[in-house]
C-alpha cells in the first residue's frame, strides 16, 4: 500500500492497485461523520466506437448513460431501497468520459461499501426492463431539450466538434435509445466495467487499512476476466471543421450567445504534469482577462455589452479541450466581438501582469482550500481530476508554480482565430 503525504494540506492520501487491476484510493479524515464512497469507470458518453486489438464496435448514442440508469435495477428489487435501509443516500452520473456511483452515510459504512462494489459489479439486465427505461430516458431527453442553456451549450459544442461524439447529448436522442439492446449493455459493461478500468475512492472517517484489506477480500472472491487494452476510435478532426457560427430558435426572452474555442490536440503537453499546469494558467489567464474583478469586466459591464449572465469555463478532458464564454445579450454581435477582441489580443492585454497575476494565484488557493471542507466535492473531483500520478491534492503546488510566462505561453498555445466559433440561440421570431 502507498502512502502520501501532503504536509500543505495536512491531509494523507492511501493507494493500493489489486490484482485484478482496481485502483483504490482512501482519504482519511477524523473531524468528519460523514463518509462518502465513489466507483468510477473510465467510461462516458463519447466512448461509443471501441473495441480490442482491431475489431471495432459502434454502439447507440447514450448507451454509457442509459447503462448507469440500469445499474441500479437488479432482479430481487432496487438498490436504492438497499442503502436507504442502511441509512446511506446513493447516487450516480454519467459525464463524457466517466460514470460514478455512490453513496453517502454516517454509519454502517462497510455494509454500504460493500453494497456499493458488489452492485456495480453485478449488472442484470432483460429485453423487457430494457424497453421499460427506454420511456423514462425519453422524458429525461426531452426535458433536456427544453433546457435553454442545455441547448445553448450543445450547440457551440456541435459547431466546434461536428464529426467527434461530444457534441451529441450525453442522455443520447429518442432515435438512438430506441436501438439499445440488452446485448449492448452487457456488450459494454464487460468492455468497460472491469476493475482495471475502475477507480475505487473513499473519504470520512474511516481506518485506511482496514478498509483496504476490507476491498481487497471482497475482490479476491470474486472472478474477472484478463485485463486488456480497450482501443477507444474516434473521429478525425481539424481546424478545417468547425463550424464559424450557426443559430436556432427558442422560447427565451434575449438571444444566448456563446463563443467558444477549440484546442487542437496535438498541441496538448504530453507529461501530466505539465498537462496540469496548462489547465491552470489558461484558467488564470481567462480569470485576469474576464474575471469579475479585471478592468474588461467592470468596462463590458458598464457599457452593458455583459450582465450577471456572463460567465465561462475551460474543459479539459481526453481527447478534447475547449473553452467556452456565454451570455444573455440584446447585442449578440457586439458582446461576442468584444470577447473575442479581448481574447485575441491577450498577450498586449495590460491586464496580463504578475502583480495581478499573484492576487489571483491567491483567490484561487483560497477558494480550493475551502472547498476541501466539503467531502463531497472532494469525492467528486477526485477521481475527475486524476492525471498520472497526479491527484487534486497536486493542486496547489501547480498553482504556486505559474509564473506569467506560463500563462502567455499557454494562451500562444490554445489561442488561435481559426479556432473561434459562435452560438447563437434566439427568440422566436413572430409569424
Amino acid at each position: 500500500m502507498e502512502k502520501k503525504v501532503y504536509e500543505q494540506l495536512n491531509e494523507t492520501l492511501y493507494k493500493e492497485v489489486l490484482p485484478n487491476g482496481l485502483r483504490v484510493f482512501v482519504l482519511p479524515k477524523k473531524d468528519f461523520h460523514k463518509t462518502y464512497g465513489l466507483f468510477s469507470t473510465n467510461y462516458g458518453s463519447i466512448d461509443n466506437e471501441f473495441g480490442y486489438g482491431n475489431e471495432l464496435t459502434r454502439v447507440p448514442d447514450g448507451i454509457a448513460h442509459f447503462l448507469e440508469h440500469k445499474m441500479f435495477e437488479k432482479e430481487d428489487g432496487d438498490v436504492f431501497q438497499l442503502f436507504g435501509k442502511q441509512g446511506a443516500s446513493a447516487n450516480a452520473f454519467t459525464s463524457f468520459t466517466k460514470t460514478s456511483y455512490l453513496f453517502s452515510a454516517t454509519d454502517n459504512i462497510k455494509e454500504n461499501l460493500q453494497t456499493l462494489i458488489d452492485f456495480v459489479q453485478d449488472p442484470y439486465f432483460t429485453e423487457e426492463t430494457v424497453e421499460k427505461e427506454k420511456g423514462i430516458i425519453g422524458q429525461e431527453i426531452q426535458m433536456y431539450d427544453d433546457d435553454p442553456n442545455w441547448r445553448q451549450f450543445f450547440g457551440i459544442l456541435k459547431n466546434m466538434y461536428p464529426k467527434h461524439p461530444l457534441h451529441i447529448d450525453i442522455a443520447g436522442t429518442i432515435e438512438s435509445i430506441a436501438e439499445i439492446t440488452a446485448e449492448n449493455l452487457y456488450h459494454c459493461y464487460h468492455t468497460f466495467y472491469h476493475p482495471s478500468n475502475m477507480t475505487l475512492f473513499v473519504v470520512g472517517n474511516v481506518e485506511p487499512e482496514d478498509l483496504i484489506e476490507f476491498v481487497s477480500q471482497n475482490q479476491a472472491q470474486k472472478e474477472f476476466a484478463e485485463i486488456q487494452t480497450i482501443h477507444r476510435h474516434f473521429p478525425e478532426e481539424s481546424i478545417e471543421d468547425i463550424v464559424p457560427f450557426s443559430r436556432m430558435e427558442m422560447p427565451v426572452n434575449r438571444t444566448k450567445v456563446v463563443l467558444g474555442i477549440k484546442g487542437a490536440q496535438d498541441n496538448l503537453p504530453t507529461d501530466a504534469y505539465e498537462l496540469l499546469r496548462f489547465r491552470t494558467a489558461l484558467n488564470l489567464l481567462f480569470q485576469l482577462l474576464l474575471g469579475n474583478t479585471s478592468e474588461n469586466y467592470l468596462r463590458l459591464y458598464n457599457e452593458g455589452v455583459i450582465d450577471d449572465t456572463f460567465g465561462f469555463e475551460f474543459s479539459l478532458d481526453r481527447s478534447f479541450h475547449f473553452a467556452d464564454f456565454s451570455g444573455d445579450s440584446q447585442t449578440p454581435d457586439v458582446f461576442a466581438k468584444a470577447i473575442e477582441e479581448i481574447l485575441l489580443d491577450f498577450a498586449q492585454d495590460p491586464e496580463v501582469k504578475e502583480e495581478n497575476l499573484t492576487l489571483l494565484k491567491k483567490k484561487m488557493l483560497g477558494k480550493y482550500f475551502q472547498s476541501l471542507n466539503s467531502l463531497e466535492f472532494i469525492a467528486n473531483q477526485f477521481t475527475q481530476d486524476l492525471f498520472g500520478e497526479l491527484t487534486l491534492f497536486d493542486v496547489p503546488e501547480i498553482i504556486q508554480s505559474i509564473e506569467i510566462q506560463d500563462v502567455l505561453q499557454a494562451g500562444e498555445r490554445f489561442i488561435q482565430q481559426e479556432a473561434f466559433s459562435r452560438f447563437y440561440l434566439e427568440p422566436l421570431k413572430e409569424k
